[in-house]
């Protein structure tokens, strides 16, 4: 698992996320020509806790790219079938080649909301928790690339952005009534989460965390993250010179033991001496 935090830089600007996130987005269209160019498959897998920003950051992400070359899959309750054979109504949806696939909740589904809310057996849990990264790998072997995003909220953050949706009349909607028990259940949530991290974070695709309590950094944090795992042409990710100020703000866990206040260039080249040993 890795911590990708740049929650310290809470006075950003909008002006200063506006450029910063211009930036990144530029780079995001390269990578997005190399993919189609190499034909490359890539899968960004988004979970986390209701309120917690994945749908927002999809759409920030995915704005500028090439719209025959993407796609977007949220799913919503699956059928007694599709329960059944859960990880067959996924993989209908991975990337093809030279396209990129964002997955707003994911198969992850069942290892959090599905097992927390009782909406599978033990044993479906049991079973999916024994064979997800089996599964990957198997998709891994025919040029799958899987990146795992978890947007990570505090307990009052999530009840303040749920409050607010609620009292919206216009996305009053979004609030269920599964939104409102979930809240009720943030322990076995959080117990679940943590059993996810330890048994589903792999070599060639570990979780990672960013920290969504705000959410403009966590769509940087995103777009940094992504843009770093892959060496596409033309490649010139600037410097977070705008955000960093000058702070050690970067945390890495690296086979259990977390490295905190990082600098960028410390954090960078950490990342890259892991991938070497992996």
């Amino acid at each position: 698992m890795i911590q990708f935090d740049l929650s310290e830089y809470s006075k950003l600007s909008d002006d200063e996320y506006k450029k910063e996130k211009r930036k990144l987005l530029i780079e995001l269209v390269k990578l997005q020509e190399w993919v189609i160019r190499k034909k490359k498959r890539i899968a960004i897998v988004y979970e986390g806790r209701d309120a917690a920003g994945k749908t927002g950051s999809i759409s920030v992400l995915s704005r500028y790219l090439i719209p025959q070359k993407y796609n977007v899959v949220h799913l919503g309750r699956p059928s007694k079938n599709e329960s059944r054979n859960w990880f067959a109504r996924y993989a209908k949806y991975l990337p093809n080649r030279g396209e990129i696939v964002f997955f707003d909740r994911s198969w992850y589904t069942r290892a959090l909301t599905e097992v927390t809310m009782g909406y599978c057996t033990k044993r479906q849990y049991t079973y999916f928790m024994n064979h997800v990264l089996e599964w990957e790998r198997t998709f891994q072997k025919k040029g799958v690339q899987f990146l795992k995003f978890y947007l990570s909220i505090n307990k009052p953050i999530q009840q303040e952005r749920l409050h607010r949706r609620a009292s919206s009349p216009l996305v009053y909607w979004k609030i269920t009534e599964n939104d409102l028990r979930m809240v009720e259940k943030w322990d076995m949530y959080t117990l679940y989460k943590n059993q996810m991290f330890d048994r589903t974070s792999s070599k060639k695709a570990p979780w990672v965390v960013l920290n969504s309590n705000n959410k403009k950094i966590a769509h940087l944090n995103a777009l940094r993250y992504i843009l770093q795992s892959f060496d596409y042409t033309g490649k010139n990710v600037p410097q977070p010179s705008a955000l960093s100020r000058g702070l050690n703000n970067y945390d890495i866990t690296i086979s259990g033991t977390t490295f905190n206040n990082l600098s960028y260039k410390q954090y960078k080249k950490l990342r890259q001496l892991s991938e070497v040993e992996k």
